[in-house]
Protein backbone atom coordinates (compact mmCIF):
# COMPACT_ATOMS: atom_id res chain seq x y z
CA UNK A 1 0.00 0.00 0.00
CA UNK A 2 2.98 2.60 1.00
CA UNK A 3 4.29 1.78 -2.65
CA UNK A 4 1.48 2.23 -4.19
CA UNK A 5 0.72 5.80 -2.44
CA UNK A 6 4.46 7.04 -2.90
CA UNK A 7 4.12 6.14 -6.73
CA UNK A 8 0.79 7.94 -6.79
CA UNK A 9 2.71 11.06 -4.72
CA UNK A 10 5.21 10.86 -7.82
CA UNK A 11 3.56 11.21 -10.40
CA UNK A 12 0.82 13.99 -9.08
CA UNK A 13 4.38 16.07 -8.06
CA UNK A 14 5.86 15.41 -11.96
CA UNK A 15 2.48 17.20 -12.88
CA UNK A 16 2.45 20.02 -10.59
CA UNK A 17 4.95 22.30 -13.52
CA UNK A 18 2.83 21.24 -16.45
CA UNK A 19 -0.35 22.04 -14.69
CA UNK A 20 1.58 25.78 -14.17
CA UNK A 21 2.45 25.84 -17.51
CA UNK A 22 -0.95 25.55 -19.15
CA UNK A 23 -2.73 27.40 -16.31
CA UNK A 24 -5.20 29.66 -17.96
CA UNK A 25 -4.19 27.81 -21.59
CA UNK A 26 -5.68 26.84 -24.44
CA UNK A 27 -5.59 23.62 -25.18
CA UNK A 28 -7.71 21.92 -28.45
CA UNK A 29 -8.17 18.20 -28.52
CA UNK A 30 -9.88 16.85 -31.76
CA UNK A 31 -11.37 13.45 -31.23
CA UNK A 32 -12.98 11.19 -34.04
CA UNK A 33 -12.71 8.51 -36.57
CA UNK A 34 -12.36 4.93 -35.00
CA UNK A 35 -10.79 6.24 -31.49
CA UNK A 36 -14.82 7.21 -30.98
CA UNK A 37 -16.10 3.60 -31.10
CA UNK A 38 -14.85 1.92 -27.61
CA UNK A 39 -17.06 2.81 -25.05
CA UNK A 40 -14.25 2.63 -22.30
CA UNK A 41 -11.68 4.85 -24.33
CA UNK A 42 -14.15 7.15 -24.88
CA UNK A 43 -14.81 7.48 -20.84
CA UNK A 44 -11.09 7.89 -20.77
CA UNK A 45 -10.94 10.65 -23.18
CA UNK A 46 -13.97 12.63 -21.88
CA UNK A 47 -12.09 11.71 -17.94
CA UNK A 48 -8.88 13.55 -19.56
CA UNK A 49 -10.53 16.13 -20.76
CA UNK A 50 -12.96 17.22 -17.50
CA UNK A 51 -9.49 17.24 -15.38
CA UNK A 52 -7.77 19.66 -17.87
CA UNK A 53 -10.48 21.42 -17.23
CA UNK A 54 -10.86 21.22 -13.51
CA UNK A 55 -7.03 22.59 -13.08
CA UNK A 56 -7.96 25.55 -14.79
CA UNK A 57 -6.72 24.65 -18.70
CA UNK A 58 -8.96 25.92 -21.70
CA UNK A 59 -9.73 22.91 -23.56
CA UNK A 60 -11.81 23.31 -26.45
CA UNK A 61 -13.00 19.69 -27.64
CA UNK A 62 -13.56 19.06 -31.75
CA UNK A 63 -15.00 16.08 -33.50
CA UNK A 64 -15.77 14.04 -35.85
CA UNK A 65 -17.89 11.26 -36.15
CA UNK A 66 -17.17 9.49 -39.08
CA UNK A 67 -18.28 5.72 -38.20
CA UNK A 68 -21.77 7.11 -36.96
CA UNK A 69 -22.29 8.99 -39.80
CA UNK A 70 -21.82 6.18 -41.92
CA UNK A 71 -24.13 3.82 -39.69
CA UNK A 72 -26.87 6.25 -40.14
CA UNK A 73 -26.47 6.41 -44.07
CA UNK A 74 -26.38 2.39 -44.10
CA UNK A 75 -29.94 2.34 -42.08
CA UNK A 76 -31.35 4.94 -44.88
CA UNK A 77 -29.70 2.43 -47.58
CA UNK A 78 -27.38 5.09 -48.94
CA UNK A 79 -23.64 4.32 -49.57
CA UNK A 80 -20.57 5.50 -48.55
CA UNK A 81 -18.69 6.92 -51.22
CA UNK A 82 -14.68 8.92 -50.16
CA UNK A 83 -12.66 10.63 -53.04
CA UNK A 84 -8.80 10.83 -51.36
CA UNK A 85 -10.39 9.97 -48.21
CA UNK A 86 -12.45 12.20 -47.71
CA UNK A 87 -16.59 11.50 -47.82
CA UNK A 88 -18.50 12.45 -50.94
CA UNK A 89 -20.92 14.67 -49.40
CA UNK A 90 -24.33 15.57 -51.50
CA UNK A 91 -27.23 17.70 -50.56
CA UNK A 92 -28.96 14.60 -49.02
CA UNK A 93 -25.97 13.25 -47.31
CA UNK A 94 -25.05 16.85 -45.76
CA UNK A 95 -28.45 16.67 -44.14
CA UNK A 96 -27.74 13.42 -42.26
CA UNK A 97 -23.87 14.68 -41.93
CA UNK A 98 -25.38 17.95 -39.80
CA UNK A 99 -28.07 15.67 -37.78
CA UNK A 100 -25.76 13.01 -36.71
CA UNK A 101 -22.15 15.64 -35.95
CA UNK A 102 -24.09 18.31 -34.52
CA UNK A 103 -26.87 16.63 -32.90
CA UNK A 104 -26.00 12.93 -31.71
CA UNK A 105 -22.73 12.90 -31.29
CA UNK A 106 -22.03 16.39 -29.83
CA UNK A 107 -24.96 15.98 -27.46
CA UNK A 108 -23.57 12.99 -26.20
CA UNK A 109 -20.61 14.13 -25.57
CA UNK A 110 -21.58 17.05 -23.92
CA UNK A 111 -23.76 14.44 -21.98
CA UNK A 112 -20.77 12.72 -21.26
CA UNK A 113 -18.71 15.65 -19.80
CA UNK A 114 -21.76 16.33 -17.40
CA UNK A 115 -21.47 13.18 -16.20
CA UNK A 116 -18.33 13.60 -15.01
CA UNK A 117 -18.89 16.62 -13.24
CA UNK A 118 -18.34 19.11 -15.78
CA UNK A 119 -20.21 21.99 -17.77
CA UNK A 120 -19.97 22.24 -21.47
CA UNK A 121 -21.65 23.76 -23.91
CA UNK A 122 -22.36 22.23 -28.07
CA UNK A 123 -21.60 24.03 -30.77
CA UNK A 124 -21.26 23.25 -34.58
CA UNK A 125 -19.39 25.10 -36.72
CA UNK A 126 -22.77 26.82 -38.39
CA UNK A 127 -23.20 28.56 -34.30
CA UNK A 128 -22.59 32.45 -34.80
CA UNK A 129 -20.87 30.96 -38.01
CA UNK A 130 -18.21 29.72 -35.88
CA UNK A 131 -16.02 28.03 -39.32
CA UNK A 132 -17.16 30.48 -41.87
CA UNK A 133 -16.60 27.48 -45.18
CA UNK A 134 -16.00 26.96 -48.60
CA UNK A 135 -16.50 24.48 -51.19
CA UNK A 136 -13.50 22.26 -51.46
CA UNK A 137 -12.55 23.50 -55.02
CA UNK A 138 -9.67 20.39 -55.29
CA UNK A 139 -12.15 17.60 -55.80
CA UNK A 140 -15.99 17.13 -56.55
CA UNK A 141 -16.57 15.91 -52.94
CA UNK A 142 -20.06 17.61 -53.14
CA UNK A 143 -21.13 19.76 -49.80
CA UNK A 144 -17.35 19.13 -48.51
CA UNK A 145 -15.77 22.53 -47.12
CA UNK A 146 -12.84 23.97 -45.90
CA UNK A 147 -12.45 26.61 -43.23
CA UNK A 148 -12.05 30.40 -44.92
CA UNK A 149 -12.28 31.62 -41.19
CA UNK A 150 -12.99 31.02 -37.41
CA UNK A 151 -15.39 33.38 -35.48
CA UNK A 152 -13.87 32.29 -32.62
CA UNK A 153 -15.56 34.89 -30.01
CA UNK A 154 -18.26 32.36 -28.88
CA UNK A 155 -15.70 30.38 -28.22
CA UNK A 156 -13.49 32.41 -26.13
CA UNK A 157 -17.14 33.78 -24.05
CA UNK A 158 -17.89 30.09 -23.67
CA UNK A 159 -14.26 29.48 -22.09
CA UNK A 160 -14.02 32.54 -19.92
CA UNK A 161 -17.17 31.19 -18.07
CA UNK A 162 -15.79 28.06 -17.44
CA UNK A 163 -17.16 25.93 -19.43
CA UNK A 164 -15.87 23.50 -22.22
CA UNK A 165 -16.66 24.28 -25.80
CA UNK A 166 -17.47 20.95 -28.21
CA UNK A 167 -17.69 21.53 -31.18
CA UNK A 168 -18.53 19.60 -34.37
CA UNK A 169 -17.21 19.75 -37.55
CA UNK A 170 -19.96 21.13 -40.03
CA UNK A 171 -19.50 24.65 -41.44
CA UNK A 172 -21.67 27.50 -43.19
CA UNK A 173 -20.94 29.86 -45.76
CA UNK A 174 -22.42 33.48 -46.53
CA UNK A 175 -25.33 31.64 -48.41
CA UNK A 176 -26.30 29.63 -45.86
CA UNK A 177 -24.84 26.20 -47.17
CA UNK A 178 -23.68 23.75 -44.65
CA UNK A 179 -20.60 21.76 -44.71
CA UNK A 180 -18.91 18.44 -43.95
CA UNK A 181 -15.63 19.64 -42.69
CA UNK A 182 -12.95 17.08 -41.94
CA UNK A 183 -12.26 17.40 -38.11
CA UNK A 184 -8.54 17.74 -38.03
CA UNK A 185 -8.77 20.57 -40.61
CA UNK A 186 -11.92 22.45 -38.29
CA UNK A 187 -9.39 21.51 -35.10
CA UNK A 188 -6.61 22.84 -36.49
CA UNK A 189 -8.20 26.09 -38.29
CA UNK A 190 -9.62 26.66 -34.37
CA UNK A 191 -6.60 26.09 -32.76
CA UNK A 192 -4.64 28.53 -34.63
CA UNK A 193 -7.44 31.44 -34.07
CA UNK A 194 -7.41 31.03 -30.46
CA UNK A 195 -3.59 30.76 -30.57
CA UNK A 196 -3.46 27.16 -28.68
CA UNK A 197 -0.75 26.26 -26.08
CA UNK A 198 -0.92 23.04 -27.51
CA UNK A 199 -3.05 21.41 -30.58
CA UNK A 200 -3.70 17.23 -29.42
CA UNK A 201 -4.97 15.01 -32.07
CA UNK A 202 -6.04 11.58 -30.53
CA UNK A 203 -6.33 9.14 -33.33
CA UNK A 204 -6.19 4.76 -33.36
CA UNK A 205 -2.70 4.95 -34.27
CA UNK A 206 0.53 5.61 -31.45
CA UNK A 207 1.38 8.27 -33.66
CA UNK A 208 3.66 8.70 -36.93
CA UNK A 209 5.33 5.74 -37.48
CA UNK A 210 8.76 5.10 -39.26
CA UNK A 211 7.30 1.73 -40.95
CA UNK A 212 3.53 2.16 -40.47
CA UNK A 213 3.50 -2.12 -40.06
CA UNK A 214 5.44 -1.90 -36.95
CA UNK A 215 3.93 0.37 -34.41
CA UNK A 216 7.27 0.08 -32.46
CA UNK A 217 8.97 2.45 -34.89
CA UNK A 218 7.16 5.53 -33.15
CA UNK A 219 9.22 9.00 -34.75
CA UNK A 220 8.65 10.69 -31.13
CA UNK A 221 9.44 13.85 -32.31
CA UNK A 222 8.97 16.07 -35.76
CA UNK A 223 9.85 19.71 -36.84
CA UNK A 224 8.21 21.08 -39.60
CA UNK A 225 11.05 21.28 -41.54
CA UNK A 226 11.54 16.97 -41.22
CA UNK A 227 7.60 17.09 -42.38
CA UNK A 228 9.03 17.50 -46.35
CA UNK A 229 12.03 14.94 -45.92
CA UNK A 230 9.56 12.41 -44.41
CA UNK A 231 6.97 12.94 -47.36
CA UNK A 232 9.19 12.65 -49.99
CA UNK A 233 10.72 9.26 -48.30
CA UNK A 234 7.07 7.65 -48.16
CA UNK A 235 7.25 7.97 -44.06
CA UNK A 236 4.49 10.49 -43.87
CA UNK A 237 1.89 8.93 -46.67
CA UNK A 238 -1.62 8.32 -47.78
CA UNK A 239 -4.27 9.74 -45.06
CA UNK A 240 -1.42 11.06 -42.77
CA UNK A 241 -0.28 13.71 -45.79
CA UNK A 242 -3.66 15.69 -44.66
CA UNK A 243 -3.82 15.18 -40.97
CA UNK A 244 0.06 16.46 -40.71
CA UNK A 245 -0.25 19.58 -43.18
CA UNK A 246 -2.98 20.76 -40.66
CA UNK A 247 -0.95 20.24 -37.96
CA UNK A 248 2.10 21.92 -40.06
CA UNK A 249 -0.34 24.87 -41.29
CA UNK A 250 -1.54 25.33 -37.31
CA UNK A 251 2.09 25.60 -35.91
CA UNK A 252 3.33 28.40 -38.80
CA UNK A 253 0.16 30.40 -37.59
CA UNK A 254 1.05 30.76 -34.05
CA UNK A 255 -0.26 27.08 -32.42
CA UNK A 256 2.89 26.68 -29.79
CA UNK A 257 3.24 22.94 -29.98
CA UNK A 258 0.89 19.89 -31.63
CA UNK A 259 0.80 16.30 -30.95
CA UNK A 260 -0.62 12.55 -32.55
CA UNK A 261 -1.31 10.31 -29.50
CA UNK A 262 -3.14 7.00 -29.40
CA UNK A 263 -6.44 7.37 -28.18
CA UNK A 264 -6.58 3.65 -27.26
CA UNK A 265 -3.92 3.64 -24.42
CA UNK A 266 -5.53 4.56 -21.09
CA UNK A 267 -5.73 8.50 -20.68
CA UNK A 268 -2.79 9.01 -22.90
CA UNK A 269 -3.90 12.85 -23.21
CA UNK A 270 -3.12 13.37 -19.61
CA UNK A 271 0.08 11.12 -20.28
CA UNK A 272 0.75 13.55 -22.67
CA UNK A 273 0.31 17.43 -21.09
CA UNK A 274 1.37 16.13 -17.49
CA UNK A 275 3.97 13.75 -17.85
CA UNK A 276 7.80 14.66 -18.79
CA UNK A 277 7.74 11.21 -21.43
CA UNK A 278 4.84 12.42 -23.03
CA UNK A 279 2.76 10.42 -25.74
CA UNK A 280 2.62 9.72 -29.75
CA UNK A 281 4.49 12.00 -31.72
CA UNK A 282 5.21 15.78 -30.92
CA UNK A 283 5.06 18.42 -33.83
CA UNK A 284 7.37 21.40 -33.18
CA UNK A 285 8.58 24.52 -35.03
Amino acid sequence: MAKHAVLKAKILAEAVPYIQEYHDKIVVVKYGGNAMVNEVLIDNVINDVCLMNLVGIKVVLVHGGGPEISKALNKMHIESKFVNGLRYTDEETIDIVQQVLAGKVNKNLVKRIHTHGNKAVGLSGIDNMLLKAKKVESADLGYVGEVEEVHAEILNDVLDKGYIPVVASVGMDEEGHSYNINADTAAAAIASALGAENFVVVSDIPGLLRDKEDENSLISSVTIDDVLNLTKQGIIAGGMIPKVKCITDALKKGVKKAVIIDGRIPHAIIIEIFSDEGSGTQFIK
